[in-house]
């Protein structure tokens, strides 16, 4: 059963919440990091990405980077800027984008359940990008950017958060991208316990996004083991930094691809190829959303259609994702896409780019584009119950947790 803990959090002080509260390091190249901490200098991405704060020929992996983001960190719980919990506490974490909201609990996760597949992963994650989030928390001595994980809906927990929602909260304001973040404490010593024991009656949770900062994040915690032998399991560096929102409120977005060419296929050739997996359904010229798994809009010279997969489910939980469908019966056959995760000719657009994205690379660099139905929230937990990995580019949440606001010491 799931380990989901209350915790000494460290966060803004409320009046810099909103200027603290930054979209995950990750999201930014270089460049746009850069252009961000200037435009807030509170950002917490100033910390995330401490290269910001060095000229442009500085490795972004020098010692100094690092040194730099812990240095700042404690600058500002020095200044006043954060402030620290008094006692453990669990906080609700509710996120409002375009009238939709979904509510989720702050907690710490156990590097035990990662590992002992409690909490179930769907995704491979890659050494190299490992290993900057690595030096980042173990030199910062913290955990500054939250996992996105999800469980089944429990009515208990329901009723907790919305108990909870009924007092004042500590942040409630709009970001520049328009998302709402709204944040109240569940700090009471009876509510804390019945939370953390309606937890404990969950079996496994999924990490929906984050797969990398919470490898990371497990790694420096057997890390620390290693170095302090005498560990008795229940020292901060145990657990690590999330928030977990129930199934039933996550909205995944489409995750769509674009292709340079037709690999040697004039448009008529093409068309006759995919037609022999695919029924194809002309639409025109306005773009168009697939409306059921199964479906996908093709964009090619100005025209959309509508292509609807003639194979069968076959009841493997990642050869059936749409993904897959695309990829094994249309990519790669026809379009010679052998790996999606190296070869150039291809790239991903996610749905919050919208599909007129689709048409404004058709009309620059791009032959071909596809819009995707989904992958749903069933679809990622059946794959992790399996203990299977979903291609790459699966899936797409939106709105982006905020780091930040929330911050998990180590010591």
């Amino acid at each position: 059963m799931a380990i989901v803990k209350p915790f000494l959090c460290i966060r803004p002080e409320a009046s810099v919440a909103s200027r603290v509260a930054a979209l995950p390091y990750d999201v930014y190249n270089r460049m746009e990091a850069k252009a961000e901490v200037e435009r807030e200098p509170l950002s917490f991405l100033k910390i995330d990405r401490a290269e910001t704060g060095f000229s442009d020929d500085v490795d972004t992996y020098a010692d100094c980077v690092y040194d730099r983001a812990r240095e700042l960190l404690d600058g500002m719980v020095k200044d006043g800027t954060f402030v620290k919990e008094e006692a453990p506490c669990y906080f609700v974490y509710e996120l409002t984008m375009d009238g939709r909201a979904q509510t989720g609990i702050v907690a710490c996760s156990s590097i035990d359940d990662y590992a002992g597949d409690i909490i179930r992963k769907h995704e491979n994650t890659r050494a190299d990008k490992e290993a900057d989030r690595i030096r980042h928390v173990d030199t910062c001595d913290a955990q500054t950017g939250p996992i996105f994980l999800a469980y089944r809906a429990r009515a208990d927990i329901n009723a907790l958060v919305s108990e909870a929602k009924q007092e004042e909260p500590l942040y409630d304001f709009t970001a520049v991208d328009g998302i709402r973040h709204t944040v109240w404490k569940i700090g009471g010593r009876e509510q804390v316990t019945s939370l953390e024991e309606a937890f404990s009656k969950i079996p496994n949770t999924y990490i929906a996004d984050g797969h990398h900062r919470a490898a990371s994040a497990v790694r420096v915690g057997f890390k620390r083991r290693e170095e302090n032998p005498g560990f008795k399991g229940d020292e901060p560096y145990n657990f690590f930094l999330s928030v977990l929102f129930p199934d039933e409120q996550l909205m995944i977005m489409d995750y769509n691809r674009v292709v340079r060419d037709l690999n040697g296929l004039t448009e008529e050739e093409f068309l006759k190829r995919i037609s022999a997996d695919f029924e194809v359904c002309r639409k025109g010229n306005e773009p168009y959303r697939p409306v059921k798994k199964g479906e996908f809009g093709m964009l090619l010279s100005d025209c959309w259609y509508c292509l609807t997969a003639k194979r069968p489910l076959s009841g493997d939980p990642v050869a059936d994702l749409d993904v897959s469908v695309l990829q094994e019966q249309l990519l790669e056959p026809v379009l010679g896409i052998g790996d999606p995760r190296t070869d150039k000719r291809i790239d991903f657009i996610g749905g919050i780019r919208g599909l007129d994205e689709l048409s404004r690379r058709c009309h620059t660099d791009m032959k071909v584009a596809f819009s995707m139905y989904p992958t749903s929230i069933s679809e990622l937990f059946q794959v992790a119950d399996a203990s299977r990995l979903m291609p790459p580019k699966s899936t797409w949440f939106e709105p982006k947790l905020r780091s930040g606001l929330f911050i998990h010491k180590l010591s």
